[in-house]
């Protein structure tokens, strides 16, 4: 067999371990002679594996005891909805900083339960131009960001997939400080890369499909005060102290990717950790970009770079022509995925915690030679 060195930006490359570990227990989980997508989700042989997930996603993290971790279906853009269904009440405000496309697909749905419950969304956007046109090239320092503290959330989209944009935690760019005001964030791109303190935030949710398992799973971590406070006049499915109460088995989960993302979360422990990946990881990330600022006349990145992401590298070469070339030439080698989105265009590199140091390091030489050769 020969796998792909894979830079899809989601769905994602997984770990090899936790694929293997899976096909050693397709047909027969545990011993049960049935495979984890036939057992009730009500049985004990499933729910052990559920457990283990949320205890995993606890435990690498950090969670403490005042926040729920949810596992929930429909993905992050189901959250986009979800999320102001819940904390919007009649007369308050949403607060939305929008640093890229997830952002603005956030801030729609928003706009519409708004609208139906007679709320308001307040937007700061970090974006240039109009329409297509609108790039997104930074994120702002958190002395940039006006919190109003009657605000009943300030959203945030962590790293922007598309865009390549990230806030850094330490750094000049970190998370912005709202104080009372809960901190909703989208991270569905870099969640569990690094480490980062979850107290700073009401509620943090991530599609799992980029970087800890397969489409279908949305990982949720909620402070339960926000739990509590949410809205009890919406579908009960769209509760969150339903699936709270429940343990995320108010119906029937996504078994199978619950299952893969307690194998991906259980190889990410094995490694080390999250301090042990964010130290993989920022080696990866600066051997791509220094490849791209030492050679700045044929590789470009549109993004400051106090505002880069370490999980989607994006950058354009001198003409879409010579993309192209490189993009055709990458694939002769088995490299997969480098492909801009549609809307920006370029290369996009998407390093997630599964793809390894030296895949990165076989791009990085590829793109040495490629510009040595015109």
């Amino acid at each position: 067999m020969s796998r792909k060195i894979n830079f899809n930006a989601g769905p994602a490359a997984l770990p090899l371990p936790a694929l293997e570990r899976a096909r050693e227990e397709f047909l027969d989980f545990s011993g049960s002679g049935m495979s984890v997508m036939e057992h009730s989700h009500r049985g004990k042989e499933y729910e052990a594996v559920h457990d283990e997930a949320i205890a995993l996603v606890r435990e690498l993290l950090g969670v403490p005891a005042g926040y729920e971790i949810l596992l929930l279906q429909g993905g992050a853009t189901t959250l986009f909805a979800q999320i102001p269904m819940n904390l919007l009440e009649k007369g308050s405000t949403a607060q939305y900083l929008i640093t890229g496309a997830w952002g603005e697909k956030a801030l729609g749905e928003a706009k519409m339960v708004s609208a139906m419950f007679g709320a308001g969304v307040a937007v700061q956007s970090l974006g240039t131009g109009e329409g297509k046109e609108k790039s997104y090239t930074r994120v702002p320092a958190p002395s940039e960001v006006k919190v109003d503290p009657a605000a009943a959330y300030l959203h945030i989209t962590s790293n922007e997939t598309i865009h390549g944009v990230e806030f850094n935690v330490d750094g000049t760019r970190g998370f912005p400080n709202t104080g009372a005001v809960p901190l909703v964030a989208d991270m569905s791109s870099d969640f569990l890369w690094r480490s980062f303190d979850v107290t700073k935030f009401g509620l943090v949710y991530a599609g799992a499909q980029k970087n800890i398992g397969p489409s279908g799973v949305v990982v949720v971590v909620v402070s339960k005060e926000l739990v509590e406070r949410g809205r009890k006049d919406i579908p009960k499915i769209f509760q969150f102290r339903t699936h709270a109460e429940n343990k995320s088995l108010y119906n029937t989960p996504p078994t199978f990717g619950v299952y893969m993302v307690r194998n991906v979360l259980s190889w990410l422990k094995g490694q080390g950790g999250l301090a042990r990946m964010e130290e993989v990881n920022r080696r990866k990330a600066a051997r791509l970009y220094g490849v791209i600022d030492g050679n700045p006349r044929f590789f470009r990145s549109p993004v400051e770079k106090e505002s880069r992401s370490v999980m989607n590298v994006v950058f354009r070469l001198p003409g879409p022509e010579l993309e192209e070339q490189f993009l055709s030439e990458a694939r002769k080698r088995g490299m997969v995925g480098l492909k801009g989105h549609r809307s920006v265009g370029g290369i996009r590199v998407s390093a997630y915690n599964a793809v390894s140091y030296e895949w990165v390091d076989t791009l990085a030489r590829f793109m040495e030679e490629f510009q040595r050769g015109k």
